[in-house]
């Protein structure tokens, strides 16, 4: 089972999820403020972060930032905001996924599993050998990317998209197998992949509009090959 902190302000919320998570056979600890949150994480190995985003110190989004700042734990955002602008800013901001308040104990859980098999999966022994597209040299062992000789900045999921792209330059990749394969899911929302694809693509200095690297074909999946 998973180690997990919540992060939520709301007493009565954060009792109903200690208890559930307490009940599924989950390691719990919690704190109700984003200062405590980041002391937690800076000194417990967590598997897992539950964040909420109305925090009486510091909204959720900065806490996110200043969590990605110090680690790469998965963190699943409760928020009961559903504006779309808000969501594509915590994802570009490195949450891993978000739930939108109110929401069922049987969600929580089935979110928390699809971050957990990512997480797991991506923390297998990766391929040793370096992976060079055009002026792309990816290497998985280091997880580190370099851009003509210049590192790229990139998060966690970020690489994982990249590397998994550049394994197969050339070759159309469906989304439902981007989805199985980079996220670990069998199912999703097609704005994660192009969240993701837009950050990536503003990283190696192209846009949808303009691709060097990133190719979309509408209806069909991605591909990534050099530049003409």
């Amino acid at each position: 089972m998973a180690s997990v902190l919540v992060v939520e302000d709301d007493q009565f919320v954060r009792s109903a999820l200690i208890r559930h998570l307490t009940e599924a056979s989950h390691t719990v600890r919690s704190v109700g403020t984003a200062l405590e949150a980041l002391r937690e994480v800076a000194h417990v190995g967590f598997d897992v972060v539950i964040l909420d985003l109305g925090l009486p110190d510091l909204d959720g989004g900065e806490a996110l930032k200043m969590l990605r700042g110090i680690t790469d734990v998965p963190v699943i955002i409760a928020t009961a905001r559903d504006d779309e602008a808000d969501i594509v800013r915590l994802l570009n901001d490195g949450a891993d996924d978000y739930l939108t308040k109110p929401f069922s104990v049987e969600h929580l859980s089935a979110r928390m599993a699809a971050v957990l098999r990512r997480s797991r999966a991506t923390g297998a022994e990766p391929p040793s050998r370096v992976i060079r597209v055009g002026g792309l040299s990816i290497d998985p062992l280091r997880r580190q990317a370099e851009l003509d000789g210049v590192a790229l900045d990139l998060t966690r999921r970020e690489f994982d998209l990249l590397a998994f792209l550049a394994g197969r330059p050339g070759v159309v990749v469906p989304r439902r197998e981007l989805l199985a394969e980079v996220w670990q899911q069998s199912y999703g929302d097609d704005q994660t992949i192009d969240v993701h694809l837009s950050w990536l693509r503003r990283k190696l200095g192209e846009t949808a509009a303009r691709p060097r690297y990133l190719h979309t074909l509408r209806g069909v999946g991605v591909k990534l090959e050099p530049p003409r």
